[in-house]
């Protein structure tokens, strides 16, 4: 069998000292998550981050920057994730919009929070928080999708 990594996006947002944040339910327990998923078929990494973003969030997500790319693999599992992070900026919040399957709720944490709370996803939550205070930024145009079809 061919090991593949499960590749995928997330928006790290910050306003006042803040960071927008999902509260999911992931398998019976309740972590707290950048807006981030899966990466679709035939989609790019930047509409991808936007979709995820409004999906779990009702906010409207506008990338400015790549903040990294992380590798991490899962403990007690066989699954790794492939992360591009990106940092940006929020717009148009639909609050009557019915969130992703499994997302509680979208709120504002401060890194101090989020670290107390003791119910991250994963440590890239707050790697990324890190590294964006650290002020990393990469161009967005860094990323290319290629068409072959040309």
């Amino acid at each position: 069998m061919t090991w593949k990594p499960h590749a995928t996006v997330a928006a790290i947002v910050e306003r006042e000292g803040k960071f927008l944040i999902v509260e999911e339910s992931v398998n019976g327990e309740i972590v707290y998550n950048q807006p981030a998923g899966h990466l679709d078929p035939h989609e790019d990494l930047i509409d991808a981050v936007i979709r995820e973003t409004r999906e779990e969030t009702a906010w409207r997500f506008t990338p400015e920057a790549l903040l990294g790319i992380y590798l991490w693999p899962q403990p007690n599992t066989q699954r790794t994730f492939l992360r591009f992070a990106f940092c940006g900026t929020c717009s148009d919040f639909r609050a009557d919009q019915a969130l992703d399957e499994g997302i509680l709720r979208a709120l504002w944490l401060s890194k101090e929070e989020l670290f107390n709370s003791k119910k991250l996803r994963s440590p890239m939550v707050i790697q990324n928080i890190d590294d964006y205070l650290a002020g990393r930024r990469y161009p967005l145009d860094i990323l290319s999708t290629v068409d072959y079809e040309k």
